[in-house]
């Protein structure tokens, strides 16, 4: 982990914020931030939930493109998911990898929790959140088309994970 002059760790942010001054950017990138969140407290027992997973590592083969190459929203099958994702989401390549789908998208984790009773069971499909720097894009486009599939899938809540 990088350190800052007086050893202690740099965090993320700081390091985000170096890293873009590095390529030559003007502005510090802004975090989206929200006086009000959308979340609801679950309306059952977590043992009774059906939980669907979201993540934000997109299709191996790039479908989740429009005509102008933009990320959408993209769904697949749990019972059948792809074994790698695309990398050219921004990542510390140096700090981790892909390899290992179950540390983007946990489905086997899930399956062996439902299986302990902690949660009741897992949607058929998982979602790709994209990553954009579009804060309208996600509140306005991505967020509600998540939801509608979630809904669309009888979740009653939901595992966000990220690449």
């Amino acid at each position: 982990m990088e350190q800052n002059s007086a050893g202690q760790p740099v965090g993320y942010m700081e390091r985000t914020r170096r890293y873009y001054r590095a390529l030559g950017y003007d502005s510090d990138y802004v975090w989206a931030h929200f006086d009000e969140v959308p979340f609801a407290r679950l309306g059952k027992k977590l043992r009774d939930a059906r939980i669907g997973l979201i993540t934000t590592a997109g299709p191996p083969d790039r479908s989740n493109r429009d005509a102008r190459g933009r990320k959408q929203v993209w769904s697949g099958e749990v019972a059948a998911p792809p074994l790698t994702y695309d990398t050219d989401v921004a990542w510390d390549r140096e700090a981790t990898h892909t390899d290992d789908r179950e540390t983007f998208l946990p489905i086997d984790a899930a399956r062996r929790l439902c299986a302990e009773g902690l949660f009741g069971t897992l949607c058929p499909r998982f979602h790709h959140a994209p990553t954009d720097y579009s804060h309208r894009k996600t509140m306005e486009q991505d967020a509600p088309e998540l939801l509608r599939r979630l809904r669309a899938d009888g979740a009653d809540a939901a595992l966000l994970t990220a690449l």
